[in-house]
């Protein structure tokens, strides 16, 4: 099998973010409270694709948004090939 390579893409995830987050009806504060955080500087940080968040703070947020942390990422990579199929990331 081929390696695969795929990439997070952290400007589009944060953006990707901030969309689900508005869709859902949530603010900056109400993530900064549903996550305990004193203040909401890591959350801009997602937000802005300064940093991602952590893995159990991707499991909050998939949470709160009703979806899978796989759907709330942004991932770019190669074309895969897994047997017979060929499948292009982007």
């Amino acid at each position: 099998m081929e390696p695969m390579y795929l990439t997070i893409q952290p400007v589009a995830t944060g953006q990707h973010i901030k969309e689900m987050l508005c869709d859902n009806g949530y603010t900056v504060k109400d993530i900064q409270n549903a996550m305990g955080f004193e203040n909401p500087q890591a959350i801009y940080k997602w937000i802005s694709g300064k940093s991602l968040p952590s893995i159990d703070n991707f499991i909050i947020l998939s949470r709160l948004l009703h979806t899978s942390i796989e759907d709330i990422l942004v991932i770019d990579g190669d074309i895969v090939i897994l047997g017979k199929f060929k499948l292009m990331v982007e």
